[in-house]
């Protein structure tokens, strides 16, 4: 277990109240023992991060870092220079990268001992972590229930104290999403602020890697350290990110927050809608201004993003062919080059995958492609225009960042419509390339957590943090904590 937050434990290893070392093996053995029961680790990354831990004890220069000392979980399709990535699919069931991810190389250099890789829905496609190879993790709120997805073992490690922050990539809501369903701070930065070298590809167009942790300053914190530009991903914008320590301090008064009341008004649980409503008055008594605006063209969001991601995914997954990389089926004497191909990618992909693989194929294929891509490529466009109209008025936009609690494991399934109306309050951000935050305001009469939205102006995390941090001063949301693991299990 990890007892306080990433600040709390890098202050005690820079003034020696414990080292790096005991913080590592104290990690590491929550992990073991309790990372089964939430079906949240794929692998422990033991000796790199004891090796790493050593490093910093040694030497009182490193012991000054940032992050000197933080135990660190990263979703599973974050590449590990020779530690296991398998993006939960078995389609990478032994990839070992040759090259840490950039996010990687700069959280060690900051002092992070990456200790775990968490599962997540294989490829980072889905909104309850049950399409992973793994199994599905579990939500240590209920252990019947989903912790949300894609990056759900991030989420649920981090909710359970197993480890202080960790990295999940977001697509269409796979940070801010689980992030909800379990109780954490997650924010998606601005598209380009966080490198995605590294990054197993998804959407390209949309894959974001950002934090979840405990409280908005310890992910204002990790963001601060992973950020930035990187000449390996041409996206990544050169834009510097300011000082997200200036901006905690920063009160809410006066604070413009946009509610798109007519978008609300349809398919959000009583509770959900309640809980979100009750933190923004908080925020309205601290002095922030409540603004009806209105996005008329975002309830072709979830539409535009299956197009549109699963466009994306149909042209990155090709790759793992068998013969570039990935799986390769054991060959017959009789088969042939398409043979092979043909039971490679069978055997490698799960049911999801394949699913978005054929939708995205076909909505690019002669015939299809200006009536469904082109059409959501420019209602995309116009969904972007939506914020930017919004963003003359207000300086956030709020809803709820899922429209209800945690559902069960199995429940939906069989139903990809409705698992995919999860994200319905997510996608845009993605699509619109804006950053997004996802902090706990309330808990439901089944004892879930509630998490509220906040979406930004382009590369304007700033004004995120400091909201969610003023909304944490004068709440005790951020600071429940989920009945597993027990205390007595401790």
């Amino acid at each position: 277990m990890t007892p306080g937050g990433v600040k709390a434990l890098r202050d005690d290893v820079a003034a020696g109240r414990v080292t790096a070392v005991a913080q590592c093996e104290r990690a590491l053995d929550g992990l073991a023992r309790f990372g089964p029961t939430l079906g949240a680790v794929v692998t422990l990354v033991r000796d790199r991060a004891m090796a790493r831990a050593a490093a910093i004890d040694a030497d009182p220069a490193l012991r000054a870092l940032p992050l000197a000392g933080v135990p660190i979980a990263v979703k599973d399709n974050i590449c590990t220079q020779g530690v296991r990535t398998t993006a939960g699919s078995r389609a990478l069931a032994d990839f070992a990268p040759p090259y840490d991810a950039t996010v990687v190389a700069r959280l060690e250099a900051a002092g992070a001992l990456i200790v775990a890789k968490a599962n997540c829905d294989e490829f980072a496609m889905g909104s309850s972590n049950e399409n992973s190879a793994h199994g599905p993790a579990r939500n240590p709120w209920a252990l019947d229930r989903t912790p949300g997805g894609s990056s759900g073992g991030s989420a649920a490690l981090v909710a359970a104290g197993l480890v202080p922050a960790a990295l999940g990539s977001d697509t269409g809501g796979s940070v801010r999403q689980p992030a909800a369903f379990c109780g954490v701070v997650g924010l998606k930065p601005t598209y380009g602020r966080v490198s995605r070298y590294g990054l197993v590809a998804f959407g390209s167009s949309l894959d974001q890697i950002g934090p979840l942790a405990r409280s908005a300053e310890d992910a204002a914190l990790l963001l601060s350290v992973v950020a930035g530009h990187d000449p390996r991903d041409a996206t990544s914008s050169p834009r510097a990110l300011p000082s997200l320590e200036g901006a905690l301090a920063h009160d809410v008064a006066g604070t413009r927050i946009g509610v798109p009341r007519r978008w609300l008004a349809e398919g959000v649980d009583r509770e959900v809608l309640r809980a979100c409503d009750d933190a923004l008055g908080v925020l309205r008594d601290a002095g922030a201004v409540l603004v009806d605006v209105d996005l008329p063209h975002s309830s072709f969001a979830v539409p535009v993003y299956y197009l549109v991601a699963t466009a994306e995914a149909s042209s990155n997954l090709a790759r793992y062919d068998g013969v570039r990389y990935g799986h390769r089926t054991r060959l017959d004497p009789d088969d042939d080059l398409l043979a092979m191909y043909d039971r490679t990618r069978d055997e490698g992909f799960g049911a999801e995958v394949k699913r978005r693989i054929m939708l995205g194929t076909y909505v690019l294929s002669a015939g299809y492609y200006d009536a469904y891509y082109l059409k959501a490529q420019q209602v995309r466009t116009l969904i972007r225009r939506d914020y930017d109209e919004a963003f003359a008025a207000v300086d956030v936009i709020a809803t709820p960042t899922s429209p209800t609690p945690a559902f069960r494991l199995g429940e939906r399934v069989d139903d990809p419509l409705q698992m995919y109306l999860a994200d319905v309050f997510t996608v845009s951000a993605n699509l619109a390339g804006l950053p997004g935050i996802s902090m706990p305001c309330g808990l439901t009469s089944d004892h879930l957590p509630v998490g509220l939205q906040f979406v930004g102006r382009p590369f304007d995390e700033a004004t995120l943090v400091g909201l969610a941090h003023a909304f944490e001063r004068r709440t005790r949301w951020s600071a429940c904590r989920p009945p597993f693991p027990a205390d007595e299990m401790v």
